[in-house]
């Protein structure tokens, strides 16, 4: 057996498949090969979950931007709130709890359903009903937050050092740190959300401390709705900052995107 033959095969395959550097003829056909394998390489890094994920985003941002220019946001939630006063009945508060979540994980304000719910509902079933759907809502962004946007959240905390003292701190007691970040409410509601979903805060004790946190403001907002005399004055203004919040949203959705 020729050994001294069996060794020089790979050398020479490789001469066979690359080609010799001094041949014209073969660096059309290397070029095309050394394409296609990077070509492959760059497609194994993409998977369907990533896939459907810019997908997802896209959408939400073209169905977002057309939200921003083309519906009437204030007439929308005005027909909501009618709709629930007089075609639900007893369902009406849960009806209000659940449009919470939808609302709180697109950072737009649910005040507006807050008082709302005191219009409609009064003293306390508009309070209990608001108080809950705040939770709820709160809980949907705090698990988007740590699924989703948990890369984008993080890497805008790193700017921030006095948040990663609070992280320190929520590791040690979380339910005391986010009852306070509640009772004194430094951060809106709904960037605080965010903000906790990337903290080591269980979900219970996060649940909580934001339903027991959020009563005092929740209170206030559900009395003033029970002074109202009118719809109009729930949704007074809602236009002026509509606009500017799906602008904001539609960032943060691309930013998203780009993250993953």
């Amino acid at each position: 057996m020729n050994v001294v033959g069996l060794r020089a095969r790979p050398s020479s395959l490789k001469q066979d498949l690359m080609g010799n550097e001094d041949d014209e003829d073969s660096r059309p056909w290397r070029r095309r090969l050394l394409s296609a394998m990077k070509l492959k390489v760059s497609l194994s890094g993409v998977t369907w979950s990533s896939v459907v994920r810019v997908v997802v985003v896209f959408v939400l941002v073209v169905m977002f931007g057309y939200a921003c220019y083309s519906l009437p946001v204030e007439k929308i939630l005005k027909d909501f709130l009618v709709w629930i006063k007089e075609e639900l009945g007893p369902w009406g508060p849960v009806v209000l709890a659940i449009a919470y979540i939808p609302l709180t994980v697109f950072v737009v304000p649910a005040s507006v359903l807050t008082l709302g719910g005191g219009y409609l509902f009064g003293l306390p079933v508009g309070f209990v009903a608001d108080s809950i759907g705040a939770t709820l809502g709160a809980t949907a962004a705090f698990l988007v937050g740590k699924t989703i946007g948990r890369s984008y959240v993080i890497s805008k905390l790193r700017k921030y050092p006095k948040f990663q003292a609070i992280a320190i701190a929520i590791k040690r007691s979380g339910f005391k740190i986010v009852l306070l970040l509640r009772f004194v409410p430094l951060l809106p509601f709904n960037v605080l959300n965010y903000l906790l979903s990337v903290t080591p805060v269980p979900l219970w004790e996060y649940m909580l401390a934001t339903w027991l946190g959020m009563m005092p403001i929740t209170f206030v907002f559900v009395y003033i709705g029970t002074t109202l005399k009118d719809l109009s004055d729930v949704t007074h203004g809602w236009h002026d900052i509509s606009k500017t919040r799906w602008v904001r949203l539609i960032y943060f959705l691309t930013r998203c995107c780009k993250m993953w």
